[in-house]
C-alpha cells in the first residue's frame, strides 16, 4: 500500500472528560485547533495518552469521530484500535475507516500474552482487515503490553502477510532495534518514534516522525529541537532536549497523565481528570506542579513565538 509517511510531530491526544466522567466532545475542537497552530503534523487518538484502554468501545468511537471532525482534513488522524477482544478491535478499525480517519494503529492483546511472532501476525492481521483501505501501524509498547517478541522479526514476516501494514509506532528505548526496523528491506517501513525524552537520539538514528504525549503541551520546544538538529546545531539541539528531559522529570513527580491534563488546564484547555485506575490530581498537587514548572521556565519556553510576543 502506498501511504504518506508520518513526518514531524504527531500529538497523542487526550480524551477530555466532564466532571461526571463522561466524554466532553465540546473540548475537542479547541485543543485540536491549538495543536495544529502549535505545529503538530497529526493526531493520534485513543492511544495510551487518550486512555483508550479505559474507555468503552462506543466511547472510543465517539472520541475518534470528534477528532476527525475537528481536524477537518488539516492534519492526518490516526486512530488506535487495539483491544483485548480482537472482534472489538476489528470493529473499531471498521469504524475508523467509516468516519474518514487517515490511518489506524493497534496494540496487541495484553491480558493473555501473545506468545509467538506468528501469533502476533495473526492477531494484527485480524485487526488490520477491519480497515483494508487505511494504512496500518503496529503499536509496539512492551512496557504496557508485556510483549517481548522480536519486532524486527515481526516486520520481516508481517510485511508479506498484512496487506496494509506500513510501519510501527515504536515506543521503547532501544535505538539499535529502532534503527534495524528503519533500515529493514531498504527502508520499506515507516517507523515512528514514541519516547519524547529521547527524540534527539532517534533523529540521529534516522527518525522522521514522532508520536508523543508531551507534544500536547510543548510542541514549540520540540520543533526548535528538530530545527536545530536539521541545521547541524547539535549543542542547541541537546539544550532543547535537556529542557524536555527536565520537564518530563518534573511531570513525573506526579502521576504522569493526570499531570499532563492539569498542565493543559493551566494552558487554557479543560480536559478534566482521568479514568480510574488513574487518579486525578488534587488542587494542592496542581498548585505544586505549576510552581515546579514555573521554576524551570516551562511556561516561557513551551510557547510559540507568536504566543511569546503576545504575552510580552
Amino acid at each position: 500500500m502506498n501511504a504518506q509517511k508520518i513526518d514531524g510531530l504527531v500529538a497523542a491526544t487526550y480524551t477530555p472528560l466532564g466532571d461526571d466522567g463522561t466524554i466532553n466532545t465540546a473540548a475537542v475542537a479547541p485543543i485540536t485547533n491549538h495543536l495544529i497552530q502549535s505545529g503538530v503534523s497529526g493526531l493520534y487518538v485513543c492511544g495510551s495518552t487518550g486512555e483508550g484502554m479505559s474507555l468503552s468501545s462506543d466511547e472510543r468511537k465517539t472520541i475518534a469521530a470528534a477528532y476527525v471532525r475537528a481536524a477537518a482534513g488539516r492534519v492526518p488522524v490516526i486512530v488506535q484500535v487495539g483491544h483485548n477482544s480482537l472482534a472489538d478491535a476489528r470493529s473499531l478499525a471498521e469504524h475508523a475507516q467509516q468516519i474518514g480517519a487517515d490511518m489506524i494503529s493497534a496494540t496487541c492483546p495484553s491480558y493473555f500474552k501473545v506468545g509467538t511472532v506468528a501469533g502476533m501476525i495473526d492477531c494484527m492481521s485480524e485487526v488490520a482487515q477491519g480497515a483494508p483501505d487505511l494504512p496500518f501501524y503496529y503499536y509496539h509498547i512492551p512496557a504496557l503490553t508485556g510483549s517481548a517478541l522480536d519486532v524486527v522479526d515481526f516486520l520481516k514476516i508481517a510485511g508479506d502477510r498484512i496487506a496494509n501494514l506500513v510501519g510501527l509506532k515504536y515506543t521503547d528505548t532501544k535505538l539499535h532495534e529502532f534503527q534495524e526496523c528503519l533500515e529493514l528491506d531498504n527502508g520499506r517501513f515507516d517507523v515512528v518514534w514514541g519516547c519524547d525524552e529521547m527524540l534527539l537520539g532517534a533523529l540521529a538514528t534516522g527518525a522522521r516522525g514522532a508520536i508523543g504525549s508531551t507534544y500536547n503541551i510543548a510542541a514549540p520546544l520540540y520543533q526548535r529541537l528538530i530545527t536545530a538538529f536539521r541545521e547541524g546545531h547539535l549543542t542547541e539541539a541537546r539544550q532543547w532536549q535537556s529542557m524536555s528531559v527536565n520537564m518530563i522529570r518534573t511531570l513525573n513527580h506526579f502521576p504522569f497523565h493526570p499531570a499532563m491534563k492539569a498542565v493543559l488546564g493551566m494552558q487554557g484547555f479543560d480536559m478534566g481528570g482521568c479514568r480510574l485506575p488513574q487518579e486525578s490530581l488534587s488542587g494542592e498537587d496542581i498548585s505544586r506542579l505549576q510552581a515546579e514548572l514555573e521554576a524551570i521556565g516551562f511556561f516561557e519556553w513551551s510557547q510559540t513565538e507568536s504566543e511569546a510576543v503576545s504575552t510580552e
